[in-house]
């Protein structure tokens, strides 16, 4: 008896800190419940001007300070957390801007920090309403009085022209030895090459940042504040404006501030080829309850190609639908629907190539993200492999299996920087609910064209 009563205490004693676990996820959950989730801080660098935007779940309220000694500007978020991937520091290479700090000030409030060059007066700070993102806050600094060709930037500063922010995204190389994934050198993609261009609309997107200092605690000798909702109200300098869709100079808040952030984005005007793996008669990989690779994959690429579109991209596609690419459909044989697709690249003189596949293993427990290049390719192919592998983790929290070589065949035989990524593996029960559901699609394809984004800088 009493040997039962101790193993049940020892068993008491196991389960504790699983409950305190629990216990402290559920008053976490309950906490931020109708918070605004603070989701990235992208950073842009224009000649005349830098660009950053702070994007939320939901629109959002905030105020704004200046501090002295040296000069920062505060953005104060209310009702919001910070989202644990976002970069609490960045160091900005910029005329106008030092550096970018941001941190969860108290558990209400998100703070934004940027310590800048250019005063009182060449900076603003407004929301942005409509586009892929539900709130968003802009702040500018620069030469932002387009009659005006004056440096502002202090002349301490060594670059006289626009430099390029930092990004978040990983290079190392990263592998897991213990499942390692049997794949064909001639993968066979699918697809009715689309060579018309869909062109584009709207915004764009890039990477996280900050850290904290004035973060920690109350800001003092503060200059002024403004009261505003992102999307409906803002202020600037101590000045609260009530109209709707209005910016801190009076101006209206439309397409054109969205045409601006993608202008600043090395996305807009760049020509790129996505190619959804598989199709027709070629179903891909099949998952454990019967999904297919060829859905997913084209599920993903059409809207990854509305993601582009919208960020200022021209976007060829091989395929939009169930199909082969090749003209000789499935008659074709494997490299001839593999070079079809390579044309399409190559014949549009796209800038990037893409192709999209889910990744399968004999056993259901493998699982991850894997970026591919051609092994004897150039570096910007690592580099685009590397970022998009990287976006893609950081939206649906898939495990990383690296950034590897390959020598598969559309890598190989594309004229442009290119990369085959294989998103999860629809062999795992988890990776393949996550890649059928609506959610697991929209976010691997902004994981992508946050990688894209990256990519281009």
């Amino acid at each position: 008896m009493k040997r039962v009563l101790f193993l049940l205490s020892v068993i008491a004693v196991m389960l504790l800190p699983m409950a305190g676990v629990s216990a402290a996820e559920s008053d976490f959950s309950e906490r931020v419940s109708g918070m605004a989730e603070i989701t990235a801080v992208r950073v842009n660098s224009g000649a005349d001007k830098i660009r950053i935007v702070v994007d939320a779940s939901k629109p959002i309220r905030y105020t704004t300070m200046t501090l002295k000694n040296p000069d920062r500007v505060i953005v104060d978020i209310q009702g919001a957390w910070l989202a644990a991937k976002v970069k609490r520091q960045i160091s900005v290479d910029s005329r106008f801007v030092n550096d970018i700090r941001i941190g969860q000030f108290n558990k209400n409030t998100v703070r934004v920090v940027v310590e800048n060059k250019v005063g009182s007066n060449n900076y603003k700070v407004f929301p942005l309403a409509g586009g892929p993102v539900p709130g968003r806050v802009v702040l500018d600094f620069g030469n932002l009085n387009d009659s005006s060709k004056t440096v502002i930037a202090t002349p301490d500063v060594k670059k006289p022209a626009a430099t390029k922010p930092n990004t978040s995204s990983s290079s190392s190389v990263q592998k897991n030895p213990s499942e390692t994934k049997p794949t064909s050198q001639t993968r066979k993609p699918s697809s009715a090459a689309q060579t018309q261009p869909v062109t584009p609309t709207k915004p764009a997107a890039t990477t996280p940042v900050s850290k904290s200092e004035d973060i920690d605690g109350p800001a003092k000798d503060a200059a002024g504040t403004g009261s505003q909702t992102a999307g409906n109200t803002s202020g600037d300098k101590g000045q609260t404006n009530s109209n709707t869709n209005t910016g801190n100079d009076g101006a209206i808040i439309s397409d054109d501030t969205d045409a601006d952030i993608a202008a600043l984005n090395g996305v807009k005007g760049k020509k790129i080829t996505i190619d959804a793996g598989h199709g027709g008669n070629d179903s891909g990989a099949i998952g454990p309850t019967g999904v297919m690779e060829k859905t997913v994959t084209l599920r993903i690429a059409n809207e990854l190609r509305r993601l582009l579109v919208a960020e200022g991209a021209t976007v060829y596609m091989t395929r939009t639908t169930d199909t082969e690419v090749s003209p000789k459909g499935a008659n074709a044989s494997d490299i001839e629907e593999l070079q079809a697709r390579c044309d399409v690249a190559n014949n549009t003189k796209s800038d990037i190539f893409l192709s999209i596949h889910m990744d399968s293993f004999s056993s259901g427990a493998a699982k991850g993200t894997t970026g591919y290049y051609y092994s004897l390719g150039s570096k910007r192919s690592r580099d685009l492999a590397d970022k998009v592998r990287q976006g893609v983790i950081d939206q649906i929290g898939t495990q990383s299996r690296g950034t590897q070589s390959c020598n598969f065949y559309v890598v190989k035989h594309t004229d442009m920087p290119a990369t085959l990524v294989e998103v999860a593996f629809i062999s795992n029960p988890q990776e393949e609910q996550l890649l059928n559901s609506e959610d697991g699609i929209k976010k691997a394809a902004q994981g992508i064209a946050d990688g894209i984004a990256d990519y281009f800088g």
